[in-house]
């Protein structure tokens, strides 16, 4: 990977595995997401990245409408904006893109891979629920498969960065994920820098040990070389761990409370910014800089913040 003194922290502010009741710190309205989103940024977040919920229900949602109720005020913070084309495991391929058709933003999410994506664990514990749907909602995923067919991978490479030119965070759930990228890569349909987004710790992909994530970073460097910036997270509890592993090995890193609702063993975080602030002052401590948004999309080749719709 590329080796960089300035370091880009993604903050994912609300995502569509968690739920609502399991933290009343995670945002589900626009308002609170504004709020949350702008605070990440005050803290050192240089890229937002976004799911939507329906503000009534908690429900993720794919409506281009709910997220139109958010972005432009995150947009106006000056960060990059990264809307997710993965939504949830149970929309379609189109409902899953099409906040990011309609936007055109500068980054947007893409998985590399159909997955067993399973987070059922929490509803298995006692707990109340906020929400009628969410008990069922989190058990089901023992049942469903996370569809990133190759055909639509394509689909979501050409309209969004063909037609758009929209770069992506490429999400690497395992391994044979960064095969596919180099293969999309070969033939032409994306091209360097690379962001490369590990994800480790989610049940039906690699787990979340440090070994796995130095394999990982191994075979991008062998594939890619210097022609990719790599970036780690982990689900739950090792999210911060991680985090600093892979600050430490010159990348770049994502926390937020889509991926883990703890700042510290059996303490939920208080706001996505305790998060990105936490991992701050790892970073310095580390020696590391905060890249600027600006930076960022320099070291991104970005399209810039005029160009978004």
């Amino acid at each position: 990977m590329r080796q960089s003194q300035a370091m880009i922290v993604s903050c994912a502010l609300t995502g569509a595995v968690h739920t609502p009741s399991m933290s009343d710190a995670l945002p589900y309205t626009p308002d609170d997401i504004v709020q949350q989103g702008l605070e990440a940024v005050a803290a050192g977040a240089s890229i937002l990245h976004v799911h939507a919920r329906d503000p009534e229900t908690g429900a993720p949602t794919p409506r281009a409408e709910v997220f139109a109720e958010f972005l432009p005020q995150l947009a106006a913070s000056g960060a990059v904006i990264n809307i997710t084309t993965g939504g949830s495991t149970r929309m379609s391929w189109e409902e899953r893109v099409a906040a990011a058709l309609r936007f055109e933003p500068e980054l947007a999410s893409l998985n590399l891979g159909s997955m067993n994506f399973v987070f059922s664990g929490a509803a298995k514990k006692r707990r109340s629920w906020r929400f009628d749907w969410e008990r069922d909602y989190l058990l089901g995923s023992e049942d469903v498969i996370f569809a990133n067919t190759f055909t639509q991978i394509e689909r979501t490479l050409r309209t969004l960065g063909e037609e758009r030119g929209v770069r992506f965070e490429f999400e690497c759930y395992d391994v044979g994920h960064l095969y596919t990228l180099a293969h999309f890569l070969e033939r032409g349909l994306v091209r360097p820098p690379l962001l490369i987004q590990c994800v480790l710790g989610v049940l039906g992909g690699i787990g979340a040990d440090p070994a796995n994530l130095l394999h990982m970073v191994t075979i991008a460097d062998k594939l890619f070389g210097d022609d990719h910036d790599l970036s780690a997270f982990a689900a739950g509890r090792h999210q911060m761990p991680t985090a600093t592993q892979i600050a430490a090995l010159g990348g770049h890193v994502r926390v937020g409370l889509e991926d883990s609702l703890y700042i510290g063993p059996g303490r939920l975080a208080a706001s996505n910014a305790e998060q990105v602030t936490a991992i701050v002052s790892t970073a310095r401590g580390l020696g590391r800089t905060i890249a600027t948004p600006e930076q960022a999309r320099a070291m991104l080749q970005l399209k810039g913040s005029t160009a978004i719709g």
